[in-house]
């Protein structure tokens, strides 16, 4: 299984409307189930005081992770640029789920991921990527090499929020299918 990962929680992202882009081209190009994980739809009671605790992780957060992420040997994170790297909401996802089979999440069975990086500015957050290349790095899930940092978002996109770029549309689509021999 291959989770696709839109790695903000606002709401009607454009970064949303990329991951649904990619959940369509690998699902165009792989037998294997896609599954999209919007962390816009996180269960609100994933941050609290005690989550590291004896309150411990949220039951809903559990869920997910059940569902969409010990099962998957691939991710695919899209990733705004918020403030020169990436979203709070990412590494809090992350860190809660540490607290309940870590292991089987991220660490073990050679999981891999595909990481693809959204600006409105012109470095299509490389930083970002960078950076959650390193978090990817220490839970040791390897980082396909083909990073591809997208820039100008608002330029290549539709008012239906369609990729219209076909440079850009080409560049997602080898990374996709260089992801799936990864």
């Amino acid at each position: 299984m291959i989770t696709v990962i839109s790695a903000t929680n606002r709401q009607d992202s454009r970064t949303l409307q990329v991951a649904k882009f990619y959940v369509e081209q690998i699902k165009e190009k792989t037998s294997e189930e896609v599954l999209l994980l919007d962390l816009a739809q996180l269960p609100d009671d994933i941050l609290h005081v005690n989550m590291y605790g004896s309150a411990g992780q949220s039951p809903r957060l559990q869920q997910i992770q059940e569902r969409v992420l010990i099962p998957a040997s691939k991710f695919a994170f899209v990733i705004p640029e918020y403030n020169g790297s990436f979203p709070g909401v990412l590494k809090l996802f992350i860190d809660a789920c540490s607290v309940y089979k870590m292991g089987e999440t991220f660490k073990k069975g050679n999981k891999k991921a595909l990481i693809t990086g959204v600006s409105s500015g012109r470095a299509g957050n490389l930083r970002g990527l960078v950076h959650f290349t390193g978090v990817l790095n220490y839970l040791n899930v390897a980082v396909l090499p083909n990073q591809l940092p997208i820039s100008s978002i608002e330029n290549i996109m539709d008012s239906d929020g369609e990729i219209i770029n076909l440079d850009t549309v080409q560049a997602i689509n080898q990374q996709i299918e260089d992801f799936l021999r990864f």
